[in-house]
C-alpha cells in the first residue's frame, strides 16, 4: 500500500513567506525549569541542580534543619546594537525555585556547593544524630 502524505496548501502558501515566524497557537513563554538529581549515601546527600543560563551570583542556597531549598535567577542583558532590530527572542527571564526536606538534618558548617557549566553541585553532609541522654533524678 502506498504512503499517504496529507498537505494543507494554506501552509504551503505562507512557508517562507514572512520574515518571522508566525505562531497561531499559544505562544506564551515556558517558564524555567530546575532538574534536581538527590542522591543518598551513608553519611551525605548529593544535590545536582541543572541552572542553564543562570549566573553564580544570581543562585540562592539555604539549609534549615532537613529542608533544602535553591532560588535563582536569570536575568536579561540588553545588547542591541544601534540600527538593529530584535525580531524574536526565544529565552525566558524570571525566577525559579525548588525545596525539598531530606530525611535527616544536615550539617550546615560543613556544607558545600560548588557551580560548573551550569550544573550546581551541593554535597550536604548528615548531622550526627543525637544520642539520647537519661537524666538522673535527684
Amino acid at each position: 500500500m502506498t504512503n499517504i502524505i496529507r498537505r494543507d496548501p494554506f501552509e504551503d502558501l505562507f512557508r517562507g513567506f514572512f520574515v518571522r515566524p508566525v505562531e497561531f497557537g499559544n505562544t506564551t513563554a515556558e517558564a524555567p525549569q530546575m532538574r534536581v538529581d538527590v542522591k543518598e549515601d551513608n553519611d551525605a546527600y548529593q544535590v545536582h541542580a541543572e541552572l542553564p543560563g543562570v549566573r553564580k551570583d544570581d543562585i540562592h542556597v539555604s539549609i534549615d534543619g532537613p529542608v533544602v531549598s535553591i532560588s535563582a535567577e536569570r536575568k536579561q542583558e540588553k545588547e542591541v546594537k544601534e540600527g538593529e532590530r530584535v525580531l524574536r527572542t526565544e529565552r525566558y527571564f524570571g525566577k525559579v525555585s525548588r525545596s525539598f526536606q531530606l530525611g535527616q538534618d544536615i550539617d550546615e558548617a560543613r556544607a558545600s556547593a560548588r557551580f560548573n557549566d551550569g550544573v550546581l553541585e551541593l554535597t550536604l553532609p548528615k548531622k550526627a544524630a543525637a544520642q539520647a541522654r537519661r537524666l538522673a533524678i535527684d
